[in-house]
């Protein structure tokens, strides 16, 4: 039986693997043996041409300091507001509070393309177009977020924060010192989903962003399509590899807080 098991995550592992390593053996190989009739698994003469080629005809750097900027910012603010949030709709009684939640819970239900032209058209009467602001600020309150805190700061007792109290504790205090330390691993679930939304975003930056110089990086890859008659797909590959090597490391570093907090407090009434 056990034997069985591990056979099964095996090859479900394998078959995850399968597209990323396809994408890195295809970032390593020539048009000839990319296009072969007969392709390889494993490149016969690896070459890194299609990275140097990305980097010199590509803005690739600016567009991965883009997204840097953009996924940590959305990251930091969207753990603090969703946080300060979750706190106030799991630890507090105030008039309306499930009313406001269940809103807050409503909007996810509300498709991008359809708040897409209003807000686009808030964007441009305050000035915000083609610039961080725009990218980073509308997606500080995040619903999925603020439900992830709320569910989890309901499973840390009451007298905690009664102890806190008791000691002079003021209510930023005892958030501070007292809820925020407890729930660092939703914090790290709550972060890696941020950055990972923020990271992979196409669309909103597509609508909000005019100029090259601001692309992030599914936006810059995606003028890798731009002439469909001669694509180089060994330079897509390869930038395709590049974006997700970020994604790699941010949840091999908080792989512990995202699996405790997903499968702790997170899933509490």
């Amino acid at each position: 039986m056990g034997f069985l098991k591990y056979a099964v995550l095996i090859l479900f592992l394998l078959f995850t693997l399968a597209p990323f390593y396809w994408a890195v053996a295809a970032s390593l190989k020539l048009p000839q043996e990319l296009f072969a009739p007969q392709p390889s698994l494993i490149p016969r003469h690896p070459v890194m041409q299609n990275y140097v080629a990305l980097f010199r005809q590509t803005e690739l750097p600016r567009w991965m300091l883009n997204s840097a900027i953009v996924a940590v910012g959305s990251t930091l603010l969207g753990v603090f507001f969703c946080s300060l949030a979750g706190f106030a709709f799991g630890k507090y009684s105030f008039r309306g509070k499930d009313l406001l939640f269940l809103v807050v819970l409503g909007s996810v239900s509300i498709p991008q393309a359809v708040t897409i032209v209003p807000a686009f058209a808030l964007m441009a009467r305050i000035g915000w177009l083609n610039s961080y602001r725009a990218l980073i600020l509308p997606g500080a309150a995040n619903a999925f977020g603020i439900f992830l805190m709320r569910q989890y700061m309901q499973s840390i007792p009451d007298e905690i924060m009664d102890a806190g109290r008791i000691d002079g504790c003021t209510e930023i205090g005892i958030f501070w010192r007292l809820i925020l330390p407890v729930i660092r691993p939703a914090l790290g679930a709550l972060a890696i989903f941020l950055f990972l939304t923020a990271w992979t975003s196409y669309l909103w930056p597509l609508v909000m962003l005019s100029s090259s110089s601001m692309y992030t990086m599914p936006l810059g890859l995606a003028t890798l399509y731009a002439n469909p008659w001669n694509i180089e797909y060994g330079m897509l590959m390869a930038g395709a590899v590049i974006s997700v090597l970020p994604i790699i490391i941010v949840f091999v570093l908080m792989q512990k807080q995202f699996i405790a907090g997903l499968t702790q407090g997170a899933v509490k009434a």
